[in-house]
């Protein structure tokens, strides 16, 4: 038995729990007063997701995605996407060797545990959609071979809003590739004076240190992975997927692939409480942030003068969430 298997079969929920928890105040040691957008980070990680960090600029993302990728000693690159950005710039590139008179791969910045995307949006479409076979099948095909990326692989985008310049908004099938988005919002009076003082010199991700290694972190999202879903919360996740596939304000629903990434969030959400099982109300905590951005609403919903729906989809969630039933014997924490 390797040591990767050992700590795996080891790793119980209440160490999870407690791992994620030193994760989470690591972060926040650099990330203050963020804690949902920390947790949600953290949970798409141990779920083996892929997560989109949307805001204006200056909120933070990136910091959040580097600060999150710091505190687990794993293998980490970071692709700043710009409009001249070639496909073979993320996935690698096959370059002839004089010496062996062939030619090799060389291995583009993909190839890692955590890849941090800058500003995804402003890379074009062809260069966009390099990355979706890398999120989706975890591979990487070039010149007819075909390359395994190591796990755990987690792509961690931000993008800015697309109502701003030099943007090209992402295809619902790529956004659909994403476990959950998040925003990160503008910092309280108190959090922002606080930045003031302590980032006048320094960052404090320059002293951040991993506390988590890569033997621990699979020991983790194997625990999360054996834990139990009822059947009924099951059925309640696919209640909420098709109410929104009926919904009269959407004109794109959730997909099945949306379903799938919804429990298992909800797994690695309840394993970061520590517990074994999944409850309504994990799947309820995940709703908007995993379904959200996979939404597309009616022309006669948005409104012919309100360019941003993110609001109104959100609400739209939340709505169907509230008018869904609970599976019987389960209830909602307060």
């Amino acid at each position: 038995m390797t040591d990767q298997t050992a700590v795996a079969a080891q790793m119980g929920i209440d160490e999870v729990g407690a791992r994620a928890a030193s994760i989470v105040q690591n972060v926040e040691a650099v990330i203050a007063g963020k804690r949902e957008a920390v947790t949600s980070a953290l949970t798409v990680l141990l779920a083996e997701g892929h997560l989109l960090i949307e805001d204006v600029p200056g909120v933070g993302k990136t910091m959040l995605a580097k600060t999150l990728a710091r505190s687990v000693d794993a293998t980490v690159s970071r692709i700043q996407f710009t409009p001249d950005l070639l496909p073979s710039d993320v996935t690698g590139v096959s370059v002839f060797d004089q010496a062996s008179r062939r030619f090799e791969f060389k291995h583009g910045p993909v190839f890692a545990n955590i890849v941090i995307g800058d500003e995804i949006n402003r890379a074009s479409p062809k260069t966009q959609s390099a990355l979706l076979e890398c999120m989706e099948e975890r591979q990487v095909t070039a010149d007819g071979t075909t390359y395994r990326l190591e796990p755990p692989f987690t792509v961690v985008a931000t993008q800015n809003p697309v109502e701003m310049e030099g943007t090209y908004p992402l295809p619902e099938a790529q956004r659909d590739r994403f476990m959950a988005r998040i925003s990160m919002g503008y910092p309280s009076s108190a959090d922002e004076l606080a930045m003031l003082s302590t980032r006048e010199t320094s960052s404090p991700l320059d002293a951040l240190e991993p506390v988590v290694s890569l033997t621990e972190l699979r020991g983790m999202i194997e625990a999360v992975q054996h834990v139990f879903t009822s059947q009924p919360v099951k059925e309640y996740a696919v209640d909420l997927a098709r109410a929104t596939r009926e919904d009269r304000q959407l004109r794109l629903g959730a997909s099945p692939r949306a379903t799938l990434q919804l429990i298992r969030a909800a797994k690695a959400h309840a394993a970061m409480h520590g517990r074994d099982f999944v409850l309504p109300d994990d799947v309820d905590a995940l709703a908007v942030p995993v379904l959200a951005h996979r939404l597309v609403p009616t022309s006669r919903a948005v409104g012919a003068h309100d360019r941003d729906s993110g609001p109104l989809i959100d609400a739209i969630v939340r709505r169907i969430v509230g008018e869904t039933p609970i599976p019987v014997g389960s209830a909602r924490r307060n």
